[in-house]
């Protein structure tokens, strides 16, 4: 016998006993799992009885059965219900709540606007503040010598700190009042004063004559 033949042999022998372990340990597997399909298949039986047992009990008792959430297959065998049945109605609800939350603040803020009354105050306000022309004018009335632009400035800006008055704004004024007739242009060289045209100008006492018929 040569040597590939004995190697065949030897091979052949080693698959034979494995394959023949192999089927032992399947058939034993098939007894094993066959014995405890029985054993379960007593067990759903004796709780089937069971079962209908309480389910008797119960409505001879006249209590409302509460559902346990159990959906029957084809075979009658109670399983439990998919987890995603559970969660769905959870989850509606809370977005049904959390709908209603934002409806809620959705309204609340959007009455917000029209309690801001105060905001309209503000033009009335600065309507009832004097004009430029109005102070500079008042300024020049109070005064009983002329003043320059700058001078008149400067008194308006520290009499009414919270509004900016700008001397190039207030000699802009002034000869616009020049112009209306309204006050008076005086220059001493090369500076420019102003006066106001309302001061009545003094009668000459030589323009009183007495009555010569009398």
């Amino acid at each position: 016998m040569s040597e590939s033949t004995t190697t065949s042999t030897e091979l052949t022998s080693q698959y034979t006993a494995q394959v023949t372990g192999d089927l032992e340990h399947n058939v034993k597997e098939q007894d094993r799992v066959n014995g405890e399909i029985a054993a379960l298949q007593e067990l759903l039986t004796a709780l089937r009885h069971d079962h209908s047992m309480l389910v008797n009990m119960q409505q001879a008792l006249g209590v409302t059965p509460v559902p346990d959430g159990s959906t029957a297959t084809g075979n009658g065998a109670a399983v439990p219900a998919p987890r995603g049945q559970e969660s769905t109605e959870p989850s509606a609800r809370k977005r049904t709540r959390a709908k209603k939350a934002e409806t809620a603040s959705g309204r609340a803020p959007a009455r917000k606007p029209g309690v801001k009354k105060p905001a309209g105050k503000a033009p009335a306000t600065r309507a009832a503040q004097p004009t430029l022309v109005e102070l500079v004018r008042g300024h020049l009335a109070a005064l009983d010598e002329p003043r320059s632009a700058a001078e008149v400035a400067t008194a308006l800006g520290r009499a009414h700190p919270e509004r900016e008055i700008r001397t190039t704004v207030v000699r802009t004024t002034l000869e616009g009042l020049v112009a209306k007739n309204r006050a008076q242009r005086s220059k001493q060289g090369a500076a420019v004063f102003y006066t106001t045209a309302d001061r009545p100008e003094p009668t000459p006492e030589a323009e009183v004559q007495p009555d010569r018929s009398a």
